[in-house]
């Protein structure tokens, strides 16, 4: 059920204004990010070269959690903790499915780590605390005013994501705190309608800390989760008006070895008929794993025509980082 546009305003104001005064969480463990990508990082052009945001430190032997793409291609990383000292860190893990990354800083800031929380006992319209580095915002109250499915144009889609009000505009990596100062998300997007009700009203996408617990662990032994990664064809995709249409290819990827094209309207895949970006994600990943041959069904110049694609491994075509 959508929330009342005035009931979120007011939520974020109250949030805002500290009404009521959340629990204070544990802010040393709050740590600013620098990264650099490696020289022809394939994600330079979309997320640059030099990039910047705020870790999470969550055990007492330096493992931060971040935002994944803050880390994708990284060829350093530095941490700069409470006591302003810089740590060296190294890439642990990623995970392309929830968008979570994985650092360990040796050695490990001092802090106190936080505890992870219950994303799925959130109410939405209560008050919560988001804290960036101190060069990143700070710490700022806010409303959770939505939750529900989130459907990225880059081959990504996460359920009961959290959208918060009012917007962080240096949001990448922040941490959600609830009321108990738990952790219970991790900053992704700015997004410029949070209610998804077709009216302006701004705010942050969190990834609920709940899709991390099942696969930390393997995170931070193996670098991935475990099982068959699923299948990626390296494309962004738009949904225009119930259609899916392909906004861009990626260079060297399986979509542009199979010859798909920017402004191809993507119908069905395997068979089955599609209605929009959800559908299109369930019907690519539904029993299909990186390296299996998939149909799609597209339009091009008013012309059906069905195009296979070997799928692969997003982190097979970005460049590898080593394991801590």
């Amino acid at each position: 059920m959508s929330v009342p546009l005035f009931a979120a305003a007011l939520a974020a104001w109250r949030a805002t204004n500290g009404i009521p005064a959340p629990a204070s969480p544990p802010l040393d463990a709050v740590v600013k990010l620098s990264i650099r990508a490696i020289d022809g990082a394939r994600t330079a052009d979309s997320l640059g070269s030099e990039r910047e945001g705020t870790g999470i430190v969550i055990d007492d032997k330096g493992l931060i959690l971040t935002i994944g793409y803050l880390v994708l291609e990284a060829a350093s990383v530095l941490v700069i903790g409470g006591d302003n000292k810089p740590y060296p860190a190294t890439v642990v893990g990623f995970d392309h499915a929830t968008g979570f990354g994985l650092l360990r800083a040796k050695p490990a800031p001092p802090c106190t780590p936080v505890e992870l929380g219950d994303s799925d006992q959130l109410e939405t319209l209560q008050g919560l605390v988001v804290a960036g580095h101190a060069g990143a915002g700070g710490v700022t109250g806010a409303a959770l005013v939505a939750r529900r499915r989130f459907i990225g144009w880059w081959e990504y889609m996460i359920d009961d994501a959290l959208f918060t009000a009012p917007p962080r505009y240096e949001h990448s990596g922040a941490a959600l705190f609830d009321d108990n100062g738990r952790l219970v998300g991790i900053a992704s997007l700015w997004v410029s309608d949070a209610l998804n009700s077709g009216v302006a009203f701004p705010g942050n996408m969190f990834v609920p800390i709940n899709l991390l617990k099942a696969v930390l662990p393997d995170l931070a032994t193996t670098g991935r989760r475990r099982g068959a990664p699923r299948p990626w064809l390296g494309l962004n995709s738009e949904q225009v008006e119930g259609h899916v249409v392909i906004s861009r290819v990626l260079p060297g990827s399986p979509a542009e070895q199979a010859g798909l094209q920017r402004g191809d309207v993507i119908l069905g895949v395997g068979g089955d008929s599609i209605g929009g970006q959800s559908d299109f994600y369930e019907c690519l990943w539904q029993g299909a794993a990186a390296g299996d041959d998939v149909t799609l069904h597209i339009v091009r110049e008013k012309v059906v025509k069905h195009i296979i694609v070997q799928t692969g491994d997003r982190l097979d075509y970005l460049q590898p980082w080593r394991l801590a």
